[in-house]
């Protein structure tokens, strides 16, 4: 099955198209000039023989290379730029913005906007913005809100709309997400990790949040945001055995987890995420490949909607999950996390390929 550039011979290939699905998912090296580039980067393509590639522009740093002024290997690709642009606007607005509203504030036209949004983030503006309605929602009624006034609050312009979407979004009624949390203890710990700070959350029966981020208080904040009404306990002592199997995940240790789970998904989530641990691990997988097993060929969206609601990074990989053409879409914790995932997960399998083949031919 696919996997995310997983040789040198396909990162060249990438470089030499300037594949811009590639942009972020690895960094290339000039050894006759010093400097790091990104796979898209304009310059001059250089000899084959010059060229060596690295997962991100700090090992690229590391190496003795210099980033290239031309691409900025350090900073946002444009697409990117584009798309946090796109974001932060709808994030501003509760009420619906058309696409044409849209991309006259982000000076690009409706349609390269249309196509390079689902691109990256994996759903559309107008069902990006539904989410975001639907958070809003999530956020007033955890806070105590009368189901009417959060309603208002988070955009809905009529109960109608809001008892005919919402339970999409919530996996319940408004007025049972209200309860959420109440009465509940929910140990928590982070940790800092490869991929960024973690943070595990369990209830008595098990994991209910695995996390990244930048900021450790940014992680409790959002899980105090999702359990409003529960008590909150940091408890880094119960949940080592846990951030340890986490890090043997990103050292390449450990290719599963043995974790128990306290999530709630809807039924079409569970099915979804039940497909997902049955990736094999350095391997990815379609969002039409998914919809196709579950025999709902035509549930490709609700398949990305899916992973995007999974609360327990890693442990459910919906990191595994690529666009048709390979593109990496959107990812909960950030398209980089994603891409370094992807790539360290591959170069693992090699690597141990590799290892088994010398095992093989020393015996």
């Amino acid at each position: 099955m696919k996997t995310a550039y997983p040789t040198d011979d396909a990162r060249w290939g990438a470089v030499t198209e300037r594949d811009p699905h590639a942009d972020g998912a690895f960094f290339y090296a000039v050894s006759t000039t010093g400097v790091f580039c990104r796979p898209t980067c304009a310059s001059r393509l250089p000899r084959r023989e010059n060229v060596s590639f690295f997962a991100d522009p700090a090992a690229a740093r590391a190496a003795g290379f210099r980033p290239c002024k031309r691409c900025q290997p350090e900073g946002l690709p444009r697409e990117l730029e584009i798309v946090n642009r796109a974001c932060a606007v709808l994030d501003a607005h509760a009420e619906r913005l058309t696409l044409q509203q849209l991309s006259d504030a982000v000076h690009v036209s409706p349609f390269h906007l249309q196509r390079l949004f689902k691109r990256v983030v994996g759903v559309s503006p107008r069902q990006y913005q539904a989410a975001q309605r639907g958070a809003a929602l999530r956020q007033a009624l955890q806070s105590g809100q009368p189901v009417t006034q959060a309603a208002v609050d988070a955009g809905f312009n009529s109960p109608s709309r809001l008892y005919a979407s919402v339970p999409r979004e919530l996996g319940m009624a408004p007025s049972a997400f209200r309860r959420q949390g109440a009465g509940l203890r929910i140990d928590y710990a982070t940790a800092s990790t490869s991929l960024g700070t973690v943070l595990v959350a369990a209830t008595e029966q098990g994991i209910c949040r695995i996390a990244f981020g930048d900021e450790p208080a940014a992680l409790v904040g959002e899980l105090k945001d999702a359990f409003a009404r529960a008590e909150l306990v940091e408890a880094s002592a119960r949940l080592a055995p846990f951030v340890a199997q986490i890090r043997a995940y990103l050292d390449g240790t450990r290719h599963a987890f043995d974790l128990p789970l306290d999530i709630a998904p809807t039924a079409f989530q569970q099915r979804v995420w039940e497909a997902l641990t049955h990736i094999p691990y350095g391997e990815t997988r379609s969002y039409s490949e998914i919809a196709e097993a579950l025999g709902a060929p035509r549930a490709v969206r609700a398949v990305a909607s899916a992973c995007a609601s999974n609360p327990v990074a890693l442990a459910i990989p919906c990191h595994r999950v690529v666009q048709k053409g390979g593109a990496l879409s959107g990812y909960r914790w950030g398209v980089r996390r994603k891409a370094t995932l992807l790539a360290s997960e591959a170069r693992h399998v090699h690597d141990d390929e590799t290892e088994s083949v010398a095992e093989g031919s020393a015996v």
